[in-house]
């Protein structure tokens, strides 16, 4: 006997349909009709084909704040996995302590981006900021406002304050999921702390900390608030990321136009890497199991 398909619970989906295309796919379409688009004012536009996509091909502006956006996601990464996971190992696995260091950990993750940026602006003024006045005291000279490295030591460490805790807390509850057993067998094996975390814990914990740095690459990536309110992209151009770069060339220049093309490569860039950052760790995660 055939078995009578309903198709009724397509109604249900229909509404997050309509809101997905009212959300993403027609403010996608109005981007893509911009960047085929040139215009010499009065909202008159003539056709220009893919002329905006081969001149920020042929842009160093454009590869110049590529290169700034991957040095910075590269080195984020590099800092808050570790970091994280160091941190949810130190964390108490039961009792009131556990309650405790998980509200505080979760503290940061409520602070809206620009609360976060506001904050680190004041903290590394040289006269009223603590940081900036300390490293003054100290003879250090620090000034994010006028020093490449300053600016870049400010923003990343603002990063690290701000997210290490996502990563802390996905890695804590790869944690929470392993059984005693593993950790039983191990100690009647006699396993060293670092055996056990090489080959319980670290095991345990890929699928979460793939998740962890997918999310934390994907958002570096597209960070904007932060780095804009500290620094406004500066010294100079020091800190212009790829999302500072096309505000300004969409709002401060109004080139639309190229502005529109430049958001489709800028989203093309994230998705491409995102996929091969997530194909090669399945693939390890994969050799992993067997």
């Amino acid at each position: 006997m055939d078995k009578v398909q309903n198709n009724k619970a397509w109604f249900l989906v229909l509404p997050v349909l309509v809101l997905v295309a009212f959300s993403a796919v027609i403010p996608l379409m109005t981007v893509v009709n911009y960047s085929v688009q040139d215009t010499f004012g009065q909202n008159e536009f003539f056709w220009w084909g893919i002329g905006w996509f081969e001149e920020l091909l042929h842009s160093e502006r454009m590869w110049n704040a590529l290169g700034r956006q991957m040095v910075f996601s590269v080195i984020i990464l590099a800092i808050e996995v570790p970091l994280g996971v160091l941190v949810a190992l130190s964390m108490p696995k039961k009792g009131v302590w556990a309650s405790v260091c998980l509200v505080l950990m979760a503290l940061p993750l409520l602070i809206p981006w620009n609360v976060v940026g506001t904050i680190w602006q004041i903290f590394g003024r040289v006269d009223i900021g603590l940081l900036g006045h300390t490293l003054a005291a100290l003879g250090i000279p620090y000034n994010y406002t006028q020093d490449f490295f300053a600016a870049w030591f400010t923003v990343v460490v603002m990063d690290v304050w701000h997210w290490t805790s996502l990563v802390a807390l996905l890695a804590y509850a790869g944690l929470q999921s392993i059984p005693d057993a593993y950790y039983q067998a191990a100690k009647i094996d006699q396993a060293s702390r670092w055996k056990v975390f090489r080959y319980i814990e670290l095991p345990k914990m890929q699928g979460v900390l793939l998740i962890a740095i997918l999310l934390r690459f994907m958002d570096s990536f597209m960070i904007y608030t932060e780095p804009f309110v500290v620094t406004g992209g500066g010294p100079g151009n020091a800190t212009t990321f790829l999302s500072i770069d096309l505000v300004k060339m969409a709002l401060g220049q109004f080139d639309v136009g190229p502005a529109a093309a430049f958001s489709l490569m800028y989203f093309l860039v994230i998705l491409l890497i995102s996929w091969v950052f997530y194909t090669v760790m399945t693939n390890l995660d994969k050799r992993g199991d067997v």
